[in-house]
């Protein structure tokens, strides 16, 4: 599986899960031609016995076919003979067709309600009926698409650019209620939309300007690529006027020109072929294929006089090869939003109670204004607004003067300084003690640690790879920090983690790799490169985290440029475990995870799910609904199942 952002490769299959070009010009990355060989292709007039006038049809196998129009829902057979009936008035459509079941997506013509029905594929007998909200647009299409996890999506592509995802089903069949997953910001001509599931890739037509390419599954940005575009800065003569899918391509109708687009899907980008000449149509739209193997059936509604045409092409696609998927794992608990909007969550921690694991608190940066504390079952409890908080840790046992206390140490951003927290052993709430000055000129990533003898460590970064280690002290009933250790890396870091038991610090150079080294303040600052980027790693590593195994631990990194997590030994040599994503619930209504900035994870055990522990990761795109950003919680058992950990 890929990465969520779009790329014309095979890089998304959750993962998966574009590159941030909103405009054409004539040095755009559109199709390549690579083929010169003449096609035509000859039309054959198809008269159906049942509506005749639709305009919306879908061809499904054995050579049957679907329409809507304003009396319903039609199936029929290769002759245009009747064979079932869902009545209604109804316009456009897609279907997926699954062993003896199909699923039907439409549109409610009178209300502007997206519709989907699961029929039997024999007699549409209707066995489940979703119905969505309403539109306050006209929508123009719709275009099913089904993730890496068998959950199945609307796409309602509406006018004037308007246009809306929406999760309708998983593998048990619909949902009782859809769930909104994103808006969408289509091209202002948008009418004709297909779906590339294994690529997850939603094409959209712009009719006077071209074709462009949507990342489609949930977590994708909110980008597009070209396809190809319009003459004089592509190879469409005038305009598009409907698209389909056919395994590792795509075909595109040049309604005027009487041509069939061929686009052929590389790892460098879509290919163009020499379009097919239709021969026998006048201004052919509309466009609908059933592909078995190399061979294609067409058929096609004439937009001048609604006429049905049908013909077969053969094509040996490739599709692109299937890439190793990564196991997806599903979030059981997302936290409340964090308060500030935008890019806004940043880095997790665990506080954990004492003698009431269930008590036990996550804290969270925002990284705009402050920190927030959540329980385990994400609601928030405190919100500190005390500055931009970049990276938090947590340490227990902190002697401030005569009472012992638990510290909390934050980067703030707008003073360049250690913020500090102490946190009731009690009951776990949060106050702010002081902050404590750094020798940093723009404070980033920060981790805590403790030595053998008890000493408190704070650890920060500063984006120009320098690394200061402060001890921190309150004997004395006040709080101050000695800076005892600095050293640095070549570019920017960020995450960084401490494993006390082994007295070893691990850091993450953002674009290079993991290093590990000894942690003590008098200790060598040499570096061990523990793994780099490549391979199940891809820029920028983000935050990182010890899971302490009784037998060995393991090393949790946020792998942000694939929106995965990769796990590895964290005692050399430091062998890689795998890597997992973290994908949506459709069952519990939370999202999926992608882009993320920090994590944390906790072997303790905090009681049900959380017995073997548990991991938190920011979300970097909170979706369904679309929001400010919050937190994320996976069951530690997953991902030992997942991996095949011990």
């Amino acid at each position: 599986m890929q990465r969520y952002p779009l790329k014309p490769l095979a890089a998304l299959a959750l993962s998966s899960l574009l590159l941030g070009c909103s405009n054409a010009d004539s040095n755009s990355s559109t199709a390549v031609e690579t083929a010169v060989t003449p096609a035509s292709s000859k039309l054959q007039h198809w008269q159906p016995s049942h509506a005749a006038g639709a305009e919306s049809w879908q061809l499904l196998a054995n050579n049957q076919r679907l329409a809507a129009d304003a009396k319903g829902i039609w199936l029929l057979d290769a002759k245009g003979n009747r064979l079932a009936q869902h009545p209604g008035h109804f316009y456009s459509l897609d279907v997926r067709q699954q062993d003896d079941q199909l699923l039907i997506a439409t549109t409610q013509t009178r209300s502007q309600q997206p519709t989907l029905l699961r029929a039997e594929a024999a007699n549409l007998h209707i066995q489940q009926q979703l119905v969505l909200p309403a539109t306050s647009y006209r929508i123009e299409n719709l275009c099913l698409y089904q993730d890496e996890s068998k959950n199945l999506h609307l796409f309602v592509v509406g006018e004037e650019g308007m246009g809306d995802q929406w999760l309708v089903g998983n593998p048990s069949g619909l949902l009782d209620s859809a769930a909104h997953v994103r808006s969408l910001r289509l091209p202002p001509e948008g009418e004709h939309c297909a779906v590339d599931d294994q690529q997850h890739l939603l094409y959209v037509s712009e009719e006077s300007i071209g074709i462009w390419a949507y990342g489609a599954h949930p977590e994708a940005e909110q980008s597009r690529q070209p396809v190809d575009m319009v003459k004089p800065f592509g190879a469409i003569q005038h305009m598009v006027a409907g698209l389909a899918t056919v395994p590792g391509g795509l075909l595109a109708l040049d309604a005027d020109a009487q041509q069939l687009h061929r686009y052929r899907l590389s790892e460098d980008g879509w290919d163009s072929l020499e379009p097919i000449t239709l021969d026998g149509s006048i201004e052919p739209e509309r466009l609908t294929v059933h592909s078995a193997e190399s061979q294609h059936q067409l058929l096609l509604v004439d937009g001048d006089d609604d006429k049905l045409y049908q013909t077969r092409i053969d094509w040996p696609v490739s599709a692109l090869p299937a890439t190793a998927k990564l196991p997806v794992l599903l979030p059981t608990v997302q936290t409340e939003l964090i308060p500030s909007p935008g890019d806004a969550a940043d880095d997790p921690a665990i506080w954990l109670h004492p003698s009431d694991p269930s008590a036990s608190r996550v804290l969270g940066t925002d990284k705009r204004n402050g920190l927030a504390v959540y329980d385990l079952n994400g609601k928030q409890l405190q919100y500190l607004p005390v500055g931009r908080l970049n990276n938090v840790d947590v340490r227990h046992g902190f002697q401030l003067g005569e009472r012992q206390v638990d510290l909390a140490v934050a980067s703030n951003r707008d003073h360049n300084s250690l913020q500090v927290f102490t946190i009731d052993p009690a009951n776990g709430q949060i106050s702010e003690l002081g902050q404590i000055a750094t020798a940093l000129s723009d404070i980033y990533g920060l981790c805590m640690g403790q030595s053998n003898d008890g000493a408190m460590y704070a650890i920060a970064n500063d984006q120009d790879g320098r690394f200061v280690q402060y001890r921190l002290d309150g004997s004395q009933g006040e709080l101050s920090g000695t800076l005892v250790r600095e050293f640095a890396v070549a570019t920017q870091p960020e995450g960084c983690v401490m494993d006390d038991q082994r007295q070893r610090l691990f850091i993450g150079e953002e674009d290079t790799a993991v290093w590990a080294l000894d942690a003590g303040e008098n200790a060598s600052t040499e570096m061990t490169r523990v793994i780099g980027i490549g391979g199940l790693i891809e820029a920028d590593i983000e935050g990182l985290a010890i899971y302490q195994h009784p037998q060995h631990p393991y090393l949790v990194i946020s792998s942000q440029g694939n929106d995965s997590y990769v796990v590895i030994n964290a005692e050399p040599p430091y062998q890689l475990r795998g890597s997992f994503r973290v994908g949506l619930n459709s069952a519990l209504g939370i999202d999926g995870v992608s882009e993320t900035d920090g994590l944390e994870v906790t072997s303790a055990n905090l009681g049900g799910q959380w017995s073997q522990g548990m991991l938190m990761v920011q979300d970097g795109r909170k979706r369904m609904p679309e929001g400010n950003q919050n937190y994320k919680f996976v069951p530690w058992q997953s991902i030992a199942d997942a991996l095949q950990l011990d």
